[in-house]
């Protein structure tokens, strides 16, 4: 007699026409969907003859695929569809491809700064970890602990000799800096909490190096805050500080940053490109944020996604993989938000 294929999260999914997530949130009860969704998931489920991991595993039937947690602090998801949220579509979806589950959740500020452990570890729904956005180190040093397999994704920390896939942060924004000084520009500016995290400390010493190769001293009236150091929230009306004496462009940490860049500009009554040139990083951006399509780095999050599904994957089978940072290169993209100075 054929055996008959476990039905994965993958294929509910597809039935419906959501995301791998939106069913893995569903039928665990998480939070974000419509009521007549989640049922709507749940009957289709049942119909396609559903079994979850953990009622598998405990018939004795063979293995069918590890359950891989998705941990992302929810500021990160917060206003607008964010670069982290779609990054964590693509970990869905790679995983799904190698027959795993994924469990999504949203890390809240109280329970990151109080280290509380992750529902989906004291429940005991995975079995390893792919942790999307830095948060606090004493977070870090719980999940540390409870020695649970984990990669970290577009984040290291100094403190921790962990797996972690990141973006090439340095040098995507060297390659933007130098860009600008191509265009004409000396006058160069940077958007971003310093410290705020890996990434952005990265793109700023990246920035640094160009500056510092053309001999242009860092203006610290230039370098401009974009979010809160603590909390990581990122608001037009506290932060973006505009100084008086303005240069003729900006490297931007991201292109969130970049867009609230060009709007806080514009309200002052300052043209882009023509009077300062923006650039961004990761080619990302909600659709509608900014009519202006924004210079940019392009990150590889497709090749980002698979590597720490990869990686995670083979710490969970005992497998040699490369250890420790993984760096994953990019390109610029060239759009309408930078021209050569006048």
């Amino acid at each position: 007699m054929a055996q008959v294929k476990a039905v994965r999260l993958s294929d509910i999914a597809e039935r419906i026409g959501v995301s791998t997530v939106t069913v893995s949130k569903a039928l665990s009860g998480q939070k974000g969907m419509s009521e007549e969704l989640r049922q709507r998931i749940r009957e289709t489920a049942q119909e396609m003859g559903y079994v979850p991991n953990a009622s598998r595993r405990g018939s004795g039937e063979k293995k069918q695929g590890f359950r891989i947690g998705l941990l992302v602090a929810e500021h990160y998801l917060d206003k607008y569809v964010s670069f982290y949220a779609h990054l964590q579509q693509l970990v869905a979806a790679e995983a799904a491809a190698k027959n795993c589950s994924t469990l999504l959740e949203g890390i809240t500020y109280e329970h990151e700064m109080q280290s509380v452990r992750p529902d989906i570890i004291t429940d005991a729904l995975c079995d390893g970890l792919i942790l999307i956005g830095k948060v606090a180190t004493p977070y870090l040093t719980m999940l540390d602990h409870i020695g649970i397999p984990t990669v970290y994704l577009d984040f290291s920390d100094r403190t921790k000799d962990a797996d972690a896939v990141v973006s090439d942060s340095f040098y995507g924004s060297y390659m933007l800096t130098n860009y600008l000084f191509s265009l004409g520009h000396v006058r160069i500016g940077f958007v971003g909490t310093l410290l705020a995290t890996s990434s952005i400390t990265d793109r700023y010493l990246g920035y640094v190096r160009a500056l510092m190769e053309h001999e242009i001293p860092v203006r610290p009236d230039w370098i401009l805050p974009d979010r809160d150091p603590e909390t990581g929230g990122q608001d037009a009306d506290r932060f973006f500080p505009i100084p008086a004496e303005l240069p003729t462009a900006f490297v931007c940490n991201n292109d969130f940053a970049a867009a609230m860049l060009i709007r806080k500009l514009r309200a002052q009554g300052v043209s882009v490109p023509e009077e300062i040139s923006v650039v961004g990083y990761d080619n990302f951006i909600y659709p509608g944020l900014c009519d202006l399509g924004i210079t940019t780095w392009d990150v590889d999050t497709r090749e980002m996604a698979k590597r720490a599904v990869h990686n995670l994957l083979h710490k969970l089978r005992g497998e040699s993989y490369r250890r420790g940072i993984v760096v994953i290169g990019g390109r610029l993209i060239e759009k309408e938000s930078a021209q050569p100075i006048g």
